[in-house]
């Protein structure tokens, strides 16, 4: 597949839903994360980013108007050693134990399925990126068979030795609608092309609908060093 333009791809669809990019950074450096949530529910916009940790997490902006939790509150982003896990769920804590008793990344996703949010079936999509000198990263989906429960769908990419200015993008839905759209193909190839983490989380944030866009969360991870800088980025400030 063709490398495609970041923010075009983003901004291609109202409701992408839940995304995630990791790639690396044009000068080779860094690798590149962004983890963005969006929402149609006032129970789905009633969020917001929080540190936590060397990862983050969501909670209620407003604590009174919170609905049904369980699907909404949950650490995206946890690091293990040298590994970063960002997800679109509570799979994180899955996917961080089992790898912390020595599971790989896929098996790890063994037990987990789409989740339960009928009629849609919300795809589970995750990504882990392995940095201890080298560099190579994983993504994953989990969904339902053309929104069909009775089968779930198991696709796991790696990347090896990611090139400089790559990255990869995967999210929930192709569009917006009734059922939403799950998610289809593989992670598509999008194109790094900054190594400056604020404009690299400007390019995000304003290419997605201004109406939907909930939460984003990007990080730049120096691929030598090991160490990282954090954006955050909350529609509810």
């Amino acid at each position: 597949m063709k490398r495609v333009d970041l923010a075009a791809e983003i901004g291609s669809t109202s409701y992408p839903g839940r995304g995630i990019v990791i790639g690396r950074t044009p000068d080779g450096k860094k690798a590149a994360i962004a983890y963005f949530i969006m929402g149609r529910s006032s129970n789905s916009r009633n969020r917001v980013f929080v540190t936590e940790g060397e990862g983050i997490r969501t909670e209620a902006f407003d604590p009174s108007k919170l609905e049904d939790p369980s699907l909404i509150i949950y650490a995206p982003v946890r690091v293990l050693g040298t590994d970063t896990i960002v997800t679109n769920g509570d799979q994180t804590d899955t996917i961080y134990e089992n790898m912390e008793q020595g599971d790989t990344f896929e098996e790890s996703l063994r037990n987990r399925e789409f989740e339960p949010d009928a009629p849609n079936y919300t795809p589970r999509i995750s990504g882990v990126l392995h940095i201890d000198g080298d560099y190579t990263y994983e993504m994953s989906i989990l969904k339902s068979n053309n929104g069909d429960p009775d089968q779930c769908l198991r696709f796991t990419f790696s990347y090896d030795n990611p090139k400089a200015g790559e990255g990869h993008f995967i999210h929930t839905y192709m569009g917006d609608g009734n059922p939403l759209p799950s998610y289809e193909g593989e992670p598509t190839p999008v194109d790094i092309v900054t190594d400056d983490l604020d404009k690299f989380t400007e390019t995000v944030w304003n290419a997605l609908d201004a109406d939907n866009k909930v939460s984003l969360f990007t990080r730049f991870i120096d691929i030598e060093s090991g160490e990282y800088e954090t954006k955050i980025v909350n529609k509810n400030n």
